[in-house]
This record gives structure tokens, C-alpha cells and sequence, in this order.
């Protein structure tokens, strides 16, 4: 995933969880902020109750290496927060749950033929 398309500033994540309604699951809770930009962001968000930093980064680095696996629509923000029930899945199971929410949430591109 490129620098540019990480959310990383605390308040917009403060921002975007309090004013929109999140979609949760029982591996993530997402939150999804539609702006009128050119450009997509995302955003993860691993507790400390998760695990120790090295957990934490593990995980940040293959929810970025599985939003890389697709194409997607420009104009919003999206907020990922991950449940401790993740840890339990491995990286297929990982992809397969945050695929179903994406899809959910209507931001991938659709492919045409």
C-alpha cells in the first residue's frame, strides 16, 4: 500500500469515528467517511490488547499487503479497527473476512469486461 493512501492523523481518525456509524464484524469494525477527493485513505487500528508492538506491526502489515490485492474507488476515508478475535485466523481466513466487508461496503471498483 503507498504512504500516500495511509490515514494516519489522530484526528482525523477521532473525526471519522465519531460522526459515522461503524459496520462491524466479528474480526473488524470498520468506519467509512465519503469525501469528494481524488484520492482513498486508509486507516488500521490495533490495540494494545491485541499483543505486544511486534504482534501489532505483524498484523498492520498484512491488512496493508491484503488492501493491495485490490483496486479501489476514490473519495473516501476508511477506518479499520481490529477485534482480538482476529488473532485466531490465519492469513487466507484474514483476507477472506476483509473482503467480505469491503465488499459490503461498495468501495471496491467494479470490474468491467
Amino acid at each position: 500500500m503507498k504512504k500516500i493512501n495511509i490515514l494516519k492523523n489522530s484526528r482525523d481518525f477521532t473525526k471519522i469515528i465519531k460522526e459515522r456509524k461503524p459496520y462491524k464484524s466479528k474480526h473488524y469494525i470498520l468506519y467509512l467517511d465519503r469525501t469528494g477527493e481524488d484520492m482513498y485513505h486508509f486507516g488500521i487500528s490495533v490495540s494494545k490488547k491485541i499483543g505486544n508492538a511486534v504482534v501489532r506491526n505483524r498484523i498492520k502489515r498484512q491488512i496493508k499487503s491484503i488492501l493491495d490485492k485490490k483496486d479501489y474507488k476514490k473519495g473516501f476515508n476508511c477506518i479499520i479497527i481490529v477485534r482480538k478475535s482476529l488473532l485466531e485466523l490465519d492469513f487466507e481466513q484474514m483476507m477472506e473476512s476483509l473482503f467480505e466487508q469491503i465488499h459490503r461496503l461498495k468501495i471496491e471498483k467494479e470490474i468491467s469486461e
